[in-house]
């Protein structure tokens, strides 16, 4: 059966790289192949001998010798493996659950800040035409946002001010793709600025200070080397054409912009002080956004004496009605098909076999990070943090977070950041691989280097 799911993985991995050849959005295979993977480990339940335990982050002792259904036994409850089974899929869920409804909000805020025009403001700061200027700009506003607002949302953020300056959509995958990798590369010295830092962070691997202290200056040279090699290819030379043609501002365009970047940049204080989710402190933030938002339309609608403006024309059904549903559902797929190899101990054997066979620790960590663009790098860490028994702030885990962080950039499905600008802007597969993955892996291979060479 373990056969089975994997080349499920493989089969459904590859459909969604053929996308645009099969004529088939990649939401589809996604989500067959999850719910086939799920399907066989049911189905299969019976035969494993080894179950990995998300949660403490270690394999199931003796789970090949536990029975079907669990059993009182010696005053507590045994655990069979259909109980084992509905816990790990409720944990996976959960915690996908978490991440998709984070972007929801994320998402939300910003299309309801759009619904006002806020993001004009931007495109009356950023007053350059030049493609080369504002490469820098946005791939600068990438590194910098990603660690304060998490890699996921600066690129959402960014990618809708692109929008209202670029209306070549060649040109803005480009950009997109540039926007990609800086955001991985801020996300991964900020312990907000990526799951897996948070992950890393929470667990008391590495502390804030020593993160940042250890991996600003390779991951500001994984955002800056592909950014200044890009600023030679030519299709980041000249001028580009915008459509000449500012929108309304509104007299809340910029309350509305200040409002919804502050509450995104306040869930990771509200996470700090109550320790809840961040996808709590998000919903407290759309919240506030959305409040001030309805009062704001209604004042308007009271103000212009519009009729017949209810409820369900409000911004922040319109905002929802606009976010990428799309996007949520192959992020959906994708997480809880990794979740069912994980669970299964795939990932974390294969990790293990590696180390005891004496590879160099240092080869083994750059490798986990290029198969983390392949393999979402939250199963990738987490097999990790359960393999090493390093303590906190070792060098180890430094480069864990780097390269965990950083690798997903090589391939477009490699990182959340990834996968919501595929969604946005229609970016195919293979467009990525032939246009952005080698400044990925350059940008990677340097903040490597760099980090090997300061150690």
């Amino acid at each position: 059966m373990e056969i089975f799911i994997v080349s499920v993985f493989i089969l459904g991995y590859l459909a969604i790289t053929l996308e645009h050849n099969l004529k088939i959005d990649k939401l589809i295979p996604a989500l067959i192949m999850m719910a086939l993977a799920w399907a066989g480990i049911a189905f299969g339940l019976d035969n494993f001998t080894t179950w990995f335990d998300s949660h403490h982050s270690t394999l199931v002792g003796g789970f090949k010798d536990l029975p079907l259904h669990g059993h009182e036994a010696e005053g507590h409850d045994v655990l069979g493996k259909y109980e084992w089974l509905e816990n790990t899929l409720l944990h996976h869920f959960g915690k996908t659950a978490e991440i998709l409804f984070f972007l929801v909000g994320a998402m939300t805020i910003v299309e309801i800040v759009d619904h006002f025009n806020g993001f004009q403001t931007f495109k009356r700061i950023i007053k350059t035409n030049s493609k080369a200027k504002l490469l820098w700009v946005v791939s600068i506003l990438g590194f910098v946002l990603s660690a304060i607002i998490d890699n996921l949302t600066a690129t959402i953020v960014l990618i809708t001010i692109l929008r209202k300056l670029i209306k070549d959509n060649e040109l803005r995958m480009w950009y997109a793709g540039m926007i990609i990798i800086a955001a991985n590369a801020g996300g991964a010295w900020s312990p907000i600025g990526d799951v897996t830092t948070t992950m890393l962070w929470m667990g008391k691997k590495v502390s804030a200070a020593s993160l940042i202290e250890h991996l600003l200056l390779p991951s500001f040279v994984c955002m800056a080397l592909p950014t200044f090699i890009a600023t030679f290819m030519p299709v980041f030379k000249g001028k580009f054409d915008s459509d000449g043609e500012d929108e309304k501002l509104s007299k809340n365009s910029s309350l509305m912009l200040i409002l919804g970047l502050t509450m995104i940049v306040f869930v990771p204080v509200f996470k700090t002080i109550t320790h809840l989710p961040p996808y709590v402190g998000m919903m407290l933030s759309l919240g506030i956004v959305s409040l001030v938002a309805e009062f704001l339309s209604n004042r308007e609608f009271s103000l212009t004496t519009i009729e017949d403006h209810g409820h369900s024309h409000g911004p922040t059904l319109r905002a929802l009605g606009k976010i990428e549903m799309p996007s949520i559902l192959f992020f959906l797929g994708i997480l809880m098909t990794v979740a069912a190899l994980e669970s299964l101990g795939m990932i974390f054997l294969f990790g293990k076999s590696i180390i005891d066979s004496g590879m160099n620790i240092d080869i083994f960590i750059t490798l986990l990070g290029a198969g983390s663009a392949v393999i979402d790098n939250v199963p990738l860490v987490a097999a990790s943090m359960g393999m090493f028994q390093y303590g906190m702030d070792d060098h180890i885990w430094h480069f864990i977070a780097f390269a965990a962080g950083t690798g997903g950039s090589m391939l477009i499905i490699g990182s959340a950041a990834g996968v919501v600008a595929m969604g946005m802007e229609k970016i195919s597969f293979f467009w990525y691989v032939k246009k952005i993955s080698w400044l990925a892996v350059i940008g990677y291979l340097a903040g490597v280097g760099l980090i090997l060479l300061i150690r």
